[in-house]
């Protein structure tokens, strides 16, 4: 496991690449600019946010591990069935009752601390599988079942959409969009000077305490807030504060308006950069598809922010851009192609 005190070290060079607005080494204007937010003030850090981010770092630092995201196909689930996983079934108690995997177990969000505790032995399992509707709030949700260190779930990819056609059809052909295309903006976003992190007020003394007390928050919040659509961020960009997970190449080619590119492994859990995002408004997490987002979110809201993952990612509002683009820069449109004919069962 990295070290603190070597990660530390790091955040200076990933401060200089983002703030450079490249992936490339800084020349003349920008070393200087860079050089500048060095001398800047550290961001004030308070000793829970510290407490906390220690702990999930000796538990396994697992948003900057080969595991983030944990994400598996709808063809694998299938073909170990019947093998020591269990699924769990996040929709609510109609849908599952409407159609489910075999031996899917149906549970609420708000239901799973409890249900991991005193429900079942997770350890026994050699994969425990998250899925819901479209992929988004099993994201969400295995994210903080990882960081809680049940290191055996998994999200499914695309949700129910990925396992049967009828709850693609339903779901991710209904949201896939390009009605912002024209919206699009191609200039870099500089990363903001680094202020400081929310105050977490748990009153707690000891990193464990603060992280149990963090995640139980969560869960008893629920799920019902995560989510935000296209629609509400385009209506009033400047409202947010939006954070583009993709590649430079991708975002260069075309992104919400004042979206500013961060990377997952150099801002989760780098007090420095995560220091970056404003307090004072609400963050809009996107990516392609929405999975590795809703994982970011999960990891943002535990610190405090007030953190949305864009539902259906850049498939929401550029769909037509992604479908042409697809062979030069690798984007995910969701197609049937991504779905599968799977049987479902009745409860």
């Amino acid at each position: 496991m990295k070290s603190r005190l070597f990660i530390g070290s790091l955040v200076i060079i990933f401060v200089s690449l983002l703030a450079a607005g490249c992936t490339g080494k800084g020349t003349g204007k920008k070393q200087e600019a860079v050089a500048d937010k060095s001398a800047a003030a550290a961001p004030v850090i308070d000793n829970e946010t510290t407490l906390l981010l220690k702990d999930l770092e000796e538990n396994g630092d697992y948003v900057n591990s080969q595991y983030f995201p944990s994400l598996i196909k709808a063809s694998i689930v299938h073909e170990e069935l019947g093998k020591k996983n269990l699924v769990i079934d996040l929709r609510p108690a109609d849908q599952f009752a409407a159609g489910h995997i075999e031996g899917a177990v149906s549970r609420q969000f708000s239901e799973l601390p409890e249900y991991f505790e005193t429900g079942i032995k997770p350890f026994e399992y050699d994969r425990i599988v998250l899925v819901c509707e479209d992929g988004q709030l099993s994201s969400y949700t295995t994210a903080l079942l990882r960081m809680m260190g049940y290191g055996n779930v998994f999200a499914m990819r695309w949700g129910m959409g990925g396992w049967n056609r009828q709850y693609a059809e339903a779901g991710w052909l209904k949201g896939v969009s390009s009605k912002f295309e024209d919206r699009l903006d191609t200039v870099t976003k500089e990363t903001p000077v680094a202020a400081g992190m929310p105050v977490l007020g748990t009153g707690l003394q000891t990193g464990s305490e603060i992280s149990k007390a963090r995640f139980g928050k969560l869960f008893e919040q629920g799920a019902g807030n995560i989510l935000i659509s296209a629609d509400e961020v385009f209506a009033d960009p400047t409202g947010y504060f939006v954070i583009n997970l993709e590649r430079k190449d991708k975002y260069d080619a075309g992104h919400i308006p004042g979206a500013v590119r961060y990377k997952p492994e150099a801002t989760l859990g780098f007090p420095d950069m995560m220091a970056t995002i404003p307090t004072d408004k609400i963050t809009v997490v996107y990516c392609g598809t929405g999975h590795n987002s809703a994982f970011a979110t999960a990891f943002l809201r535990l610190f405090g922010y007030d953190a949305r993952t864009l539902k259906y990612g850049n498939n929401s509002f550029m769909y037509d851009k992604m479908t042409t683009e697809k062979s030069t820069l690798s984007w995910l449109p969701f197609t049937l192609a991504e779905s599968n004919d799977f049987p479902v069962v009745k409860k």
